[in-house]
């Protein structure tokens, strides 16, 4: 009969620990910057089964991992990508971890110093995205109606 292998709770991909207890394409998606569709192609490439516990795959196949990572925006068409078309320099690029969040504010920000209207009601902390705001999205201390005084 096989030995059962130790399970590893931690695997450290792209700076991020992902959970061992977890199937690897639910764990892939732990990375910010991927989804469920990202981490089943991230499986497929490198040769990994994705609904193995990602604790229990071999060193190997976590290089494999991490390899096809690193070499994503390469190895996809722009359309798979989560920024097709930068704004600066214009190629295709797909983020990964801390980038993420960075390149968001990096582009608030700009929205910001350009006062568009996008960037106007994000300094304002109104919604941004066309949303009613007559009802909904309140914030503060007043709750209710207002009435006139008689």
């Amino acid at each position: 009969m096989a030995q059962e292998e130790e399970i590893k709770y931690f695997v450290r991909v792209s700076n991020t620990d992902l959970d061992g207890t977890k199937p690897v394409h639910i764990a892939l998606t732990g990375i910010p910057g991927v989804g469920m569709h990202t981490a089943q192609v991230i499986a497929v490439l490198a040769k990994v089964d994705e609904k193995g516990l990602m604790g229990r795959i071999t060193d190997e196949e976590a290089d494999r991992i991490r390899e096809v990572v690193d070499s994503y925006t390469s190895r996809v068409p722009s359309w798979m990508m989560n920024r097709p078309k930068d704004v600066y320099t214009g190629e295709s690029r797909h983020l990964f971890g801390n980038d993420v969040s960075l390149t968001r504010e990096e582009d608030v920000n700009i929205m910001r110093k350009i006062r568009c209207y996008k960037g106007i009601r994000h300094e304002t902390g109104q919604k941004v995205r066309g949303q009613r705001t007559k009802s909904a999205g309140r914030t503060g201390l007043t709750v209710g109606v207002k009435r006139k005084k008689e």
